[in-house]
């Protein structure tokens, strides 16, 4: 009886406790919120300032342990009926775009952004404060698998497969399919 009475009580707890991080999304406003976001556990937002641009569509559907980030002047624009899976990581410094009826696998990860680096005195030298930016869009009606990262730049079309575990570094048509990580294979789907 004990142990039930617990359980419960830690369950409300964790109730509370995951309700009043998403506090910071509702009357916020930098961020748009159509009707249907659906957001599970452990769920974690930072926003590092207060100038920045969330739009959720409608039907926005986060499954647990997804994360985003979104820094000062950050522009971050997902589509209706948008479905991420467990463990989804978005990271937004300059503009990320996602459109209608995508679906992303578990643990995929988006950057618009990479680490400055450069050579001093024949040294690669990588700043950790700054960063280059470039937006990443993703296409309507796309299917990202598992455990894909996509990186800074990177324009993805409508109606697009990209095979679990790649690294998506250069843009994708649309109506394509990307099969391999070694050697960036695809299938064009219109033919």
């Amino acid at each position: 009886m004990l142990k039930k009475l617990l359980v419960s009580l830690f369950s409300k707890l964790m109730f509370a406790y995951e309700q009043s991080k998403l506090k910071v999304l509702y009357n916020n406003p930098n961020v748009s919120i159509s009707p249907g976001l659906r957001i599970e556990e452990y769920f974690t937002l930072n926003l590092t300032h207060s100038n920045y641009t969330i739009q959720f569509g409608e039907n926005v559907h986060f499954k647990k342990y997804c994360h985003l980030l979104v820094f000062n002047n950050g522009q971050l624009y997902i589509g209706n009926s948008v479905f991420f899976n467990n463990y989804c990581s978005i990271n937004c410094l300059d503009k990320i775009e996602i459109g209608d009826n995508t679906l992303f696998g578990e643990g995929v990860k988006i950057y618009d952004h990479n680490h400055a680096h450069s050579y001093i005195d024949g040294k690669l030298v990588v700043d950790k404060a700054s960063f280059k930016t470039a937006p990443v869009i993703i296409g309507a009606n796309c299917w990202i698998g598992s455990n894909v990262t996509i990186l800074k730049g990177v324009t993805i079309g409508n109606n697009v497969v990209i095979g679990a575990n790649n690294l998506i570094y250069q843009s994708v048509s649309a109506n394509t399919i990307v099969k391999a990580k070694a050697d960036y294979t695809t299938e064009n789907l219109s033919n």
